[in-house]
């Protein structure tokens, strides 16, 4: 099931740590312009939850020093538009087999672990730099 991608509407804040998707390996080539993805940030009602955004052009993420894509996020918000490493991103126009495996492994993971299933819960994986650039906690802090 695809994770649903509702506004964070005064999400409960939730630190946890997140071992999957800094080790996670996806190839530049698996995403393309046009793809609705989502970038998993929590859960709600026992189901992951993220941003929806459309990817728009290849280039280049800055803090991973690697190739990201640019997003854009039809809801708008403070940034329509940022920056983001593949490997942050979920498929939710096709289901490929690689995005499954990475939803299903962050259910098992992440939903056992929150203790109210009905909460906006944001786990606090993500920050956004000056420039634009969607940063995971861990390649924030140098590990990437």
């Amino acid at each position: 099931m695809a994770p649903p991608c509702l506004p964070p509407n005064s999400p409960v804040p939730v630190p946890l740590p997140d071992p999957l998707t800094p080790t996670r390996t996806v190839a530049h080539g698996h995403f393309q312009a046009g793809d609705r993805v989502v970038v998993l940030k929590g859960a709600v009602g026992g189901e992951l939850w993220g941003d929806a955004m459309r990817v728009v052009a290849p280039s280049w993420h800055t803090p991973t020093e690697e190739n990201g894509w640019r997003l854009r996020d039809a809801t708008g918000g403070q940034q329509s538009y940022l920056t983001a490493h593949p490997r942050y991103l979920v498929h939710l126009t096709r289901r490929c087999p690689d995005c499954l495996i990475y939803l299903r492994a962050m259910e098992d993971h992440l939903l056992p672990q929150l203790t109210s299933a009905n909460a906006l819960t944001d786990c606090a994986w993500y920050t956004t730099t000056a420039l634009g650039q969607l940063v995971h906690m861990d390649d924030a802090r140098g590990n990437r």
